[in-house]
């Protein structure tokens, strides 16, 4: 097997590759330097391919601006691979039971450039429900999962956020002030969990907590959502136990 050091002889797509598990392989968003101590290519070549990797959409900044992440057509072919061993996923398990606790939509998102991805979802059994579909993209600063991902970012990156992105109002009640987000998001970080009371979507409660790997770093957020019709958020306060323990199950599982 060729290793990563073997390199003399290897044509640019499977360095291209070996970019790309790299990336895969630490799991978090990695600038170019960092991708290269892997792979000690020259560094114009590692900044060449990285950038053809942007600019073909396998790759995209992440929001401090310097590291890179899966693209959108890299997202694609993850969603191609999910979709066909995703129901047997035991990952999938954990939000079934999760759901059948609660009896309401439960979702496992993944931090997505700027936006939150579905990477697996369940919906409630009642017909007054959210349609949004596993490969959906849903706003940091309006939902429960994209606020708890923005609480974990280091308050150096997350200035760099506030500064450059359109804190759109979906509804009425949508923080579009940057220091109000920040305050909020400064108390997500305290009390572990984040709540959506209609920001996204009139009429509509959610609650996230984060899954995090062994070093404490966030990898997915689990999260459920409801109408206020059936379920406002102070009484969805009485399923944090079950999102929480839905999590630590889902951080051994990722």
């Amino acid at each position: 097997m060729t290793s990563l050091q073997d390199k003399s002889s290897l044509p640019p797509s499977y360095r291209n590759l070996q970019i790309l598990e790299v990336l895969a392989s630490e799991g978090r968003p990695l600038t170019a330097t960092e991708i290269n101590a892997s792979l000690n290519l020259p560094v114009p070549t590692i900044h060449r391919l990285v950038g053809n990797l942007e600019a073909e959409g396998f790759l995209i900044r992440h929001i401090d601006g310097r590291s890179y992440q899966p693209g959108p057509k890299l997202r694609q072919m993850m969603q191609g691979v999910i979709r066909f061993w995703h129901q047997d996923l035991p990952q999938r398990d954990v939000l079934i039971r999760l759901n059948q606790r609660l009896g309401e939509t439960c979702n496992l998102s993944i931090p997505d450039g700027d936006a939150m991805l579905y990477i697996d979802r369940v919906e409630t059994q009642w017909p007054l429900r959210i349609q949004l579909h596993v490969g959906s993209r849903v706003p940091l600063h309006a939902t429960s999962a994209g606020k708890m991902a923005l609480s974990q970012i280091d308050d150096g990156k997350l200035g760099r956020y506030l500064k450059r992105a359109e804190l759109r109002a979906y509804t009425a009640q949508t923080l579009t002030d940057p220091d109000r987000l920040r305050e909020e998001l400064r108390q997500i970080r305290q009390q572990g969990y984040s709540s959506d009371t209609g920001e996204f979507v009139p009429g509509m409660i959610a609650m996230a907590v984060p899954v995090l790997d062994r070093s404490g770093q966030l990898i997915a957020t689990v999260s459920f959502h409801a109408p206020v019709q059936r379920l406002t958020l102070a009484e969805g306060m009485k399923y944090l136990p079950d999102l929480r323990a839905a999590a630590e199950e889902l951080a051994e599982l990722m």
